[in-house]
C-alpha cells in the first residue's frame, strides 16, 4: 500500500473550500444543479415507492421460504437503496460529464496555468462526446464488478464479508470516477489511469472514501460532485501529472 490517505482526505477538502472561489464558482453551478435536481429525484423515489418495490421483491419468493422473511427483508432493502443509489448517480455522472471536465479544466488552468481546451461555449462541446465515450468506458468497468458483488452478498458465509467488499469498491470507484475528469482532459488513457490510481492506492482510496461517506450526507450529498471534481484535480496537478509525464 502506497500514498497518504490524510493527503487524499485533504485534496477533498480544499476542494470544498474552493467552491466559491473568483474564478471557479461560476463553473460550479451546473454540475451543482444537475446533483440537486437528480439525487432530489432519487429520494422523492425512494419515499414513494420503497415500501413497494421491498414487498414486491419479497413477494416473488416460494412460500416455502416465508421463515425467513425476517432476515431477507434488509437484504432487499439494501438491494432497493443500492440500485437507485447507484442509478441516479451514473445517469448525473453522464449528465455533468462535459461540464465536470470544463470545471477540472479551469481548476488546472488556475492551479498549473495549463489550458487544455477553448474558452466558452466552443469548448464545452467540443468535451461532450469525448467525456460521454469516457462515461462509458467507466460504465463498462463499473457494471460487472457491482454485479459481482451483488451475487457475493447472496451467498451465505461470504456475504459476510460483503460490507467491506462494498466500501472498498465504492471507494475505488468514486476516485476513478472523479480523478478521471483531469486526467482525460490531459489524454491519459482509461488504463493507465487506472494504474496512476493504483500506484498511490492509499491517497486514492481515502479520496474515493471519504467522497462515498459524503454521498451518504443529507444536504453535503447535493455540493459534492463539484467538490469531487476540484479535489480530484488538485490531485492530479499537485501528485499525478508529473508521474504521468504531462
Amino acid at each position: 500500500m502506497r500514498g497518504n490517505p490524510v493527503k487524499g482526505a485533504g485534496y477533498l477538502l480544499r476542494g470544498f473550500s474552493m467552491l466559491t472561489q473568483p474564478g471557479i464558482r461560476q463553473f460550479v453551478l451546473i454540475p451543482l444543479l444537475i446533483n440537486i435536481l437528480l439525487f432530489s429525484g432519487a429520494i422523492w423515489l425512494l419515499i414513494n415507492e420503497f415500501d413497494r418495490w421491498v414487498a414486491y421483491w419479497m413477494s416473488q419468493l416460494p412460500t416455502w421460504l416465508s421463515f425467513l422473511d425476517f432476515l431477507l427483508w434488509p437484504l432487499f432493502a439494501l438491494l432497493v437503496l443500492i440500485v437507485v443509489y447507484y442509478g441516479f448517480s451514473i445517469v448525473a455522472n453522464m449528465i455533468a460529464a462535459p461540464f465536470n471536465g470544463f470545471l477540472s479544466e479551469k481548476v488546472e488552468l488556475q492551479q498549473r496555468g495549463v489550458r487544455i481546451a477553448d474558452d466558452g461555449w466552443k469548448g464545452l462541446l467540443t468535451m461532450v462526446p469525448r467525456a460521454l465515450a469516457r462515461e462509458l468506458s467507466k460504465l463498462a468497468y463499473y457494471l460487472p464488478r457491482l454485479l459481482a458483488l451483488l451475487v457475493i452478498s447472496l451467498i451465505p458465509g461470504v456475504n459476510l464479508l460483503s460490507p467491506l467488499l462494498w466500501f472498498v469498491f465504492g471507494a475505488w470507484m468514486m476516485a476513478i470516477q472523479y480523478c478521471d475528469y483531469p486526467m482525460d482532459n490531459n489524454k491519459v488513457t482509461f488504463r493507465r489511469m487506472k494504474e496512476l490510481l493504483a500506484e498511490r492506492n492509499l491517497t486514492s482510496l481515502s479520496f474515493g472514501a471519504i467522497v462515498q461517506m459524503g454521498m451518504l450526507i443529507p444536504v453535503v450529498n447535493l455540493i459534492m460532485m463539484p467538490a469531487a471534481v476540484i479535489g480530484a484535480t488538485l490531485y492530479w496537478c499537485e501528485d499525478q501529472a508529473q508521474r504521468a509525464g504531462c
